[in-house]
């Protein structure tokens, strides 16, 4: 009987599947990943947008509820500009009209919540709110 040395077909195509699975495992993580980090990036963006807003709107001067008028620069808030990046990557922020949480008005102060809306491409990715008083 002679020895013989070498590998098999056999052999050979076993090392192949393994070798594919193990690839197919691979970039099917490497997929996941990748999504992870672009759903993490997105809502970065979203947060940093809202919050953006929401430190611009407490400097501005208080509009009550009843006056407030989205379509008045000088009866609502004004918007944040949104950097050029963003605005090409589909973002978006708008402001819901405020609504009154508590009014004294023996007392003279108005507590109203106002939202603070996130969008990419139409579609909501974040709301914020906060309130704000006037007194």
């Amino acid at each position: 009987m002679k020895s013989e040395s070498g590998i098999s077909f056999i052999e050979i195509l076993v090392s192949l599947s393994i070798v594919a699975v193990i690839t197919v495992a691979f970039i099917n993580g490497m997929g996941g990943a990748f999504k992870g980090i672009e759903i993490s990036q997105e809502r970065v963006a979203a947060e940093s947008l809202a919050k953006s807003q929401i430190e611009y709107i407490k400097v501005q001067d208080f509009v009550s509820v009843a006056t407030y008028n989205p379509s008045d620069p000088a009866k609502s808030y004004a918007l944040i500009d949104i950097a050029p990046d963003l605005i090409a990557a589909g973002y978006t922020v708008a402001i819901n009209p405020p609504q009154i949480v508590l009014s004294g008005v023996e007392q003279g102060f108005e507590l109203q919540s106002i939202s603070v809306v996130v969008k990419r491409h139409g579609e909501s990715k974040l709301r914020m709110s906060f309130y704000r008083v006037d007194a």
